[in-house]
C-alpha cells in the first residue's frame, strides 16, 4: 500500500509540476485572447461610431435634400394656382363692336389694328408697351381718336 501511495504522491507531484509549467502559458493565451477580444470590442465600437455618424450625415442630407424637394414642389404648385387663377380671373370676353352708318360698317378690331400700326410704325413703340386704349370714335368727321396710356393722343380715318 505504501508504493501504491508513493506512486500515487509521484504522479500528483509530476501532474502538479506540469500544470505549474503549463499554468503560465494558458494564463498567457487567456491574457491575448482577452486583449484580442479587447482589440475587436473597440475596433468593432469605432466601426460603429462611424456608421452613426455616416447614418446621421445620410439623415441629414436625405432630409435636407427632402425639404428641398418639398419646397420646389410647393413654388411650382403656388405658381400653378396663381396661374390658374390668373387665367380663371382673366377669362375674356370675345367682344365685336360694330359702327354702323350711312352705309358703312366699321369694326372695332379693324380700328384697333390701325391704332397699334401708327404706335409702332409711326411714333416707334412696341405694342408690348400698350397698357390702355381709349378710342373716341366720330363717324361725322370720318375719325376715331384715341388715347394711349392715358397720355398718348392721336387720330385715325375709320375708312
Amino acid at each position: 500500500m505504501k508504493k501504491v501511495i508513493q506512486d500515487a504522491e509521484k504522479a500528483t507531484v509530476k501532474i502538479a509540476a506540469e500544470v505549474k509549467e503549463e499554468a503560465p502559458k494558458m494564463v498567457k493565451k487567456a491574457a491575448k485572447a482577452a486583449e484580442k477580444t479587447k482589440e475587436a470590442a473597440e475596433k468593432t465600437k469605432e466601426v460603429a461610431e462611424k456608421t452613426v455618424k455616416s447614418a446621421s450625415k445620410t439623415a441629414k442630407t436625405t432630409v435636407k435634400e427632402a425639404a428641398k424637394k418639398a419646397e420646389a414642389a410647393s413654388s411650382e404648385a403656388k405658381k400653378a394656382v396663381t396661374a390658374t387663377a390668373s387665367k380663371i380671373s382673366k377669362k375674356e370676353i370675345k367682344e365685336t363692336v360694330y359702327l354702323q352708318y350711312y352705309g358703312k360698317e366699321i369694326d372695332k378690331d379693324d380700328v384697333m389694328k390701325k391704332v397699334k400700326e401708327v404706335w409702332t410704325k409711326e411714333m416707334k413703340k412696341k405694342v408690348g408697351d400698350m397698357r390702355t386704349v381709349a378710342l373716341y370714335l366720330k363717324p361725322e368727321d370720318d375719325q376715331a381718336y384715341f388715347v394711349i396710356n392715358g397720355e398718348v393722343t392721336g387720330s385715325v380715318s375709320l375708312d
